[in-house]
C-alpha cells in the first residue's frame, strides 16, 4: 500500500512539474514577443528620431522605404481611428445579439440552446477569416453599395465592422452564456420569492451578477476585432483617409500591416514604423486585459 501511495505522490509531482513548466514557458514566450515587440517597435523613435506626438496624432504617412534612410512622415493616426471606429461599433452592432442569444441560451430556453444554438454558434470560431472576408466582399459591400450608394461602392467602416461583429459573437456569446450559468440558482430562488417575474429576475439579478464574466467575454471579442487583419483588408477601403461617415473607406493598423510589412524594406522608416503599429497593438491587447481584470475584480468586492 505504501508503494502505491508513494508511486501516486511521486507520479502527481512529476505532473505538476510538467504543469508549472508549460505555465512557466508561456509566461516567457509572453515576454519574448513583448520584449521583441518593444525593441522592434522603439526604434521609429530612437534610430529614425520621431516623436511619440507624431505617430499618434498626426496623420501624415509618407514613411521612407529604404534601409538607413530617414526623413518621411509616420503619423499613424488615421490606422488608429479606424482600427477605434471599426472595433467599437462592432461590439456596439454584436453586443444586444450575444447577451441575447446568452440569455435565451441558459434562460429562456437551456434544452434548446445547448443541444442546438451553443454548438451552432461554436462552429463560426473555427471559421477561417478569409471566409468572412469573402463573404462581407461578395455579399455585403455589394449589399450595402445597393442600398446607400456610397462613393467606394460599399467598400466602409460599416462593412468592416459588420464583418467584426459576426466573427467576435460566438466568442462574446460563449463567454457570457457561461458567467450567466454560474449565477447561483439560489439568486433566481430568492427574486421569485419575492415575487418578481421572470425578466425582472434576468435584468436586475442574473445579469447584474454576470457582468463580471461578461465583460470577460466583451474584452476577448474586442482583443480579437482589435487584431483582425485579412477580413477587415478585403472590406475597409484601405484609403489613407479619415472616414467621413460610417459608409467611406479607410484603413486600420492591422489591415496596413498585413499589406505592407512584406513588401517594405528590412530596417529602413517604412518597416520600423509597422513594427511599431504592431507595438501599439501588442500595448492595447495588455492594456484591455488588465482593465477586464480589474473591472471582474472590482465587481467581486462588491
Amino acid at each position: 500500500m505504501d508503494k502505491v501511495v508513494q508511486k501516486a505522490i511521486a507520479s502527481d509531482k512529476r505532473w505538476r512539474a510538467v504543469y508549472i513548466a508549460c505555465g512557466l514557458l508561456i509566461v516567457a514566450l509572453t515576454l519574448l514577443m513583448g520584449a521583441f515587440l518593444l525593441y522592434q517597435g522603439s526604434q521609429t523613435f530612437i534610430k529614425a528620431h520621431h516623436s511619440i506626438w507624431e505617430f499618434l496624432f498626426t496623420s501624415d504617412w509618407a514613411p521612407l522605404d529604404k534601409t538607413g534612410l530617414f526623413g518621411g512622415k509616420v503619423g499613424a493616426a488615421v490606422y488608429i481611428v479606424g482600427s477605434l471606429e471599426t472595433c467599437l461599433l462592432a461590439l456596439v452592432i454584436c453586443l444586444p445579439f450575444a447577451i441575447g442569444s446568452a440569455v435565451y441560451m441558459t434562460e429562456i430556453s437551456p434544452k434548446i440552446g445547448e443541444k442546438y444554438f451553443r454548438p451552432a454558434t461554436e462552429i463560426y470560431v473555427s471559421i477561417p477569416s478569409v471566409v468572412y472576408g469573402w463573404f462581407g466582399m461578395t455579399k455585403l459591400v455589394p449589399l450595402i453599395k445597393n442600398i446607400f450608394h456610397p462613393a467606394m461602392g460599399g467598400y466602409s467602416v460599416l462593412a468592416a465592422s459588420i464583418v467584426l461583429a459576426i466573427m467576435i459573437f460566438p466568442t462574446i456569446t460563449a463567454v457570457s452564456a457561461d458567467a450567466i450559468k454560474s449565477v447561483p440558482m439560489s439568486y433566481r430562488e430568492g427574486a421569485y420569492g419575492l415575487g418578481a417575474t421572470r425578466w425582472q429576475v434576468i435584468g436586475k439579478v442574473v445579469l447584474p451578477a454576470a457582468s463580471g464574466g461578461i465583460l470577460t467575454g466583451v474584452i476577448l471579442g474586442l482583443a480579437r476585432a482589435i487584431g483582425e487583419a485579412l477580413a477587415v483588408a478585403m472590406v475597409i477601403g484601405k484609403t489613407r483617409s479619415f472616414a467621413a461617415n460610417l459608409l467611406s473607406p479607410t484603413s486600420n493598423l492591422t489591415s496596413a500591416i498585413a499589406a505592407d510589412m512584406g513588401n517594405t524594406a528590412q530596417g529602413g522608416e517604412y518597416n520600423l514604423a509597422l513594427w511599431t503599429m504592431a507595438l501599439l497593438l501588442f500595448i492595447i491587447s495588455i492594456v484591455l486585459i488588465v482593465l477586464i481584470h480589474k473591472l471582474a475584480n472590482g465587481k467581486k468586492d462588491k
